[in-house]
């Protein structure tokens, strides 16, 4: 029997760098898949994402990748190139940590047999509490559209609906709920947690 992983990482505190974990709540939310294909929120997870890429044949990844592109520029990766992509500029220790995750499946010898990344390049990643910028949620759509066919020509085919999802975040943490919760600039420091900031001098 085939199943089919699908996860989202990135860390959806640095504005665009959620752009995987958007893809995938997106994804639940909208399309009904059968019961061979997992969706998980893989955050920043790392190695503990191993037990998930062990009971998969077939793994697809959405994550926001720097490619030196245009923001916004969606880059879709299959196969054996996909960990080298994944490390093409990397951006935060989650990028090293899943590139481990994908060399330590393939060293024990459970790794997916056919991998694909959808990625997108980030406008913003500076931006401590921030959601997605406009150019970046716009291509979740099309990053949708993408996993989606290259599911469906595999076996896994989906319909407009939803799927259950334990393996996301709590919806506390989700799109809406956290982007409409942001406190203004000044209650919030945008560079990170201002309690372990050097003071600014002058």
């Amino acid at each position: 029997m085939t199943n089919a992983l699908v996860l989202g990482i990135g860390n959806v505190l640095w504005a665009d760098e959620g752009f995987g974990v958007r893809c995938v709540e997106a994804l639940a939310a909208t399309r009904a898949f059968p019961p061979d294909v997992t969706l998980v929120d893989g955050g920043t997870q790392g190695l503990y994402l191993l037990p998930f890429l062990e009971d998969a044949d077939i793994l697809v990844v959405f994550d926001a990748v720097d490619y030196g592109l245009e923001p916004g520029t969606m880059k879709v990766v299959e196969g054996d190139e996909v960990p080298r992509f994944m490390g093409a500029k990397k951006m935060s220790l989650h990028q090293t940590g899943f590139q481990d995750v994908i060399a330590t499946a393939q060293l024990m010898g459970y790794c997916p047999a056919e991998l694909l990344l959808v990625g997108c390049q980030p406008e913003e990643l500076e931006d401590y509490g921030g959601g997605l910028r406009a150019v970046v949620s716009a291509r979740i759509p099309e990053a949708l559209k993408i996993a989606c066919d290259w599911l469906a020509k595999r076996g896994f085919v989906s319909t407009v609906g939803q799927t259950e999802a334990p393996d996301l975040a709590d919806a506390s943490i989700r799109k809406d709920a956290y982007e409409a919760g942001r406190p203004s600039e000044d209650a919030a420091c945008r560079i990170g947690d201002a309690r372990f900031l050097p003071p600014v001098e002058g």
